[in-house]
């Protein structure tokens, strides 16, 4: 007698008997099932909300492209003939300026308005070059705002010459600070390239004598066309980086081009004084090339002498 007892799992003739197979533990969705088209979609995931910021920022930034684009293209119609047939005489006649004494720009919103406190510019210069166009610009300040001038020496200086320590004039009638609206402090002192600041604590200073010009000059509150803004900074740059530091043949080729617009305006740029006169005047000065200047020049640098804040400039190179 068998001690265990196994069913068939074959009836006679191969039947295979579907209650003796095993179960299975887990069940699995079959692979190779095609759902009918009643069935739900699968769900979706959420979408992440960085991606969704990121996808909003760059519909942003694509718009904003498109907008400059439309504008662009828009100034490109304005244009109808080239750059080189394109005559700036009549615009540069056309721009409405005003003697530097009539106008002034506002200081509050040029240095920031600070109750209480004068507003202050301060220049650190090297008296081995000493920035001569903004001892000029100074004097014609000085003709349009009540300003308390101020001359100092550097630590890093070891002597500077009497005149240069006199140069804002005696300054022996001095008001109480509050009487001012705009102080203006030179030091004398051991740098490269003269330095500005008018708001000391959190500014970075602007460096360079061009550049320092400018917006000294800005502060006259004088307006111009988008022509004349370019070419005078043209002229402040061309002074400062060929006629002040270039070799004598870039020289020769700033005072023939210098000649040639002097021969159609009575100043560089049009027919009032700008930032340029005075920049491209005493970096002539400066470099010893006035008396080899050509005639329209010589004219030009005569007319200069005749003001007053040039001519004062003048008695400091003797």
């Amino acid at each position: 007698m068998p001690m265990y007892k196994v069913r068939p799992f074959h009836r006679v003739g191969g039947e295979v008997l579907a209650e003796q197979l095993p179960a299975c533990m887990y069940r699995l969705p079959n692979l190779h099932h095609r759902p009918s088209p009643a069935a739900s979609p699968p769900p979706q995931e959420e979408a992440d909300p960085s991606l969704q910021a990121l996808e909003s920022r760059q519909e942003e930034i694509l718009k904003r492209l498109y907008e400059l684009k439309s504008a662009v293209d828009g100034l490109s119609k304005m244009i109808q003939t080239p750059d080189a047939d394109f005559d700036v005489t009549n615009v540069i006649q056309t721009d409405d300026s005003s003697p530097l004494t009539t106008n002034g720009a506002d200081l509050d919103l040029m240095l920031g308005k600070d109750y209480g406190a004068l507003k202050d510019i301060v220049i650190n210069a090297n008296p081995s070059l000493p920035p001569l166009s903004l001892l000029v610009l100074h004097h014609l300040l000085c003709e349009r705002y009540k300003i308390l001038s101020a001359v100092h020496t550097h630590s890093s200086v070891k002597s500077v010459p009497e005149n240069l320590l006199k140069c804002f004039g005696d300054q022996t009638k001095k008001q109480p600070r509050h009487e001012y609206q705009l102080g203006f402090t030179l030091i004398w002192k051991d740098v490269l390239k003269p330095q500005m600041k008018f708001s000391i604590q959190t500014m970075c200073p602007i460096e360079g004598e061009g550049n320092i010009a400018r917006f000294l000059f800005s502060l006259f509150g004088q307006k111009y066309n988008a022509v004349t803004s370019t070419l005078i900074d043209s002229w402040v740059d061309t002074a400062i980086f060929q006629l002040k530091e270039g070799s004598s043949k870039e020289k020769g080729a700033v005072l023939r081009s210098m000649n040639a617009a002097l021969g159609k305006t009575s100043w560089l740029v049009g027919n009032e004084l700008t930032v340029a006169d005075i920049v491209a005047w005493c970096a002539l000065q400066q470099t010893g090339s006035a008396n080899a200047a050509p005639a329209n020049v010589q004219k030009w640098m005569k007319s200069c002498e005749n003001l007053a804040p040039f001519s004062s400039v003048m008695k400091l190179l003797k």
